[in-house]
């Protein structure tokens, strides 16, 4: 499985372009900005993107689909809970004091226990609320992978002093949803450097006595 990861945007969104080295088709996760950039590794491996997955709709992670589905013609999918974010982009990008990016058209709600086929390798759906209410994560069990977006970080965790976060919450979808995955899982979170689930259950602050 090709996996490569490109930090797009202001915000360094980490954006995974995931592709089955046997069918060419692509997934990309979090494409938030720099379409440029996503579509050179696509074509450099010479990938047809079949899905466009956003953990959550921040704008710095789904700035970029609309643009990446007008160039690839594939779904967008997004959890339901994220949708009044997602016809937020005016109030997001005054935040950021950036230009309104074009709005995406979602075409398919993720949920909970869903799954996402590539080639012959499952990408499973995890609803992980608290850092946004519709904020999901990815579970490759053939790859011992798990794309964590915002919600768990290498030695922190999503912050929750935005709309639609939640502190309890969050934790509770990191104790319940991520932390019975194997202890050498990688986790790849929305921003900076990969780490491991045995390393947070050790290391990071926020999730001792879990």
């Amino acid at each position: 499985m090709i996996h490569e990861i490109l930090p797009v945007g202001m915000l360094e969104c980490n954006c995974s372009i995931f592709g089955d080295e046997q069918t060419r088709d692509a997934l990309v996760v979090d494409p938030g900005d720099d379409i440029e950039a996503i579509l050179g590794i696509l074509q450099q491996h010479r990938l047809k993107v079949k899905a466009i997955v956003i953990t959550h709709a921040h704008i710095d992670h789904i700035g970029g689909a609309a643009k990446l589905k007008a160039a690839t013609g594939a779904p967008v999918y997004l959890n339901e809970r994220d949708e009044e974010l997602n016809r937020q982009m005016d109030m997001q990008a005054a935040w950021l004091g950036i230009e309104v990016p074009e709005r995406t058209a979602v075409d398919v709600h993720l949920r909970d226990g869903d799954s996402i086929t590539l080639g012959a390798t499952n990408f499973e759906v995890l609803h992980t609320p608290g850092h946004t209410q519709g904020s999901i994560s990815l579970w490759i069990p053939a790859e011992q992978k798990v794309i964590a977006g915002d919600t768990l970080f290498r030695d922190s965790i999503g912050r929750t002093d935005l709309p639609g976060g939640d502190g309890v919450q969050i934790l509770a979808s990191i104790r319940d949803k991520l932390l019975w995955l194997p202890p050498d899982a990688l986790v790849f979170p929305g921003h900076g450097p990969s780490t491991t689930i045995g390393r947070e259950k050790e290391f990071n602050y926020f999730l001792r006595g879990m």
